[in-house]
């Protein structure tokens, strides 16, 4: 799948790649591993019980494999658990978001703590991206 050109702050946007079939058993490999904190989260979101809304986990976009991908809303949600808390990891989180805002895509980041203590207020921020 493919998506066609858009504009992303003023400009247009190359088609992404969306499931490249050389990631296949990348994703199909972190689907079956889940964290405890994807698979609570994937409970919630998983046949539209969000809003309506469609999502998809573990997708890859153009070179990246996001955690959780809304296609309708063009919102992506990543879980940091605590390999995600490195100065190396933070400066490659940092590109990957951006690269994936410049393709027209809005990324929300939660802590797997957060999920974890609170699920009712992550659910709630998810809703208003969604709105």
């Amino acid at each position: 799948m493919v998506f066609g050109p858009w504009l992303a702050r003023g400009r247009v946007v190359s088609p992404v790649k969306v499931n490249h079939p050389s990631k296949k058993k990348f994703r199909k490999c972190l689907r079956n591993e889940s964290t405890a904190a994807e698979a609570v989260l994937w409970k919630c979101l998983q046949r539209r019980q969000l809003l309506g809304c469609k999502f998809r986990r573990q997708i890859s976009i153009d070179c990246y494999i996001v955690d959780f991908y809304c296609p309708e809303k063009k919102l992506v949600i990543e879980l940091d658990g605590d390999a995600h808390f490195s100065p190396t990891v933070d400066v490659y989180e940092e590109r990957r978001t951006k690269f994936l805002e410049a393709q027209g895509l809005k990324v929300i980041r939660f802590e797997n703590v957060e999920l974890k203590e609170n699920l009712d207020w992550v659910l709630e921020r998810i809703k208003s991206y969604l709105e």
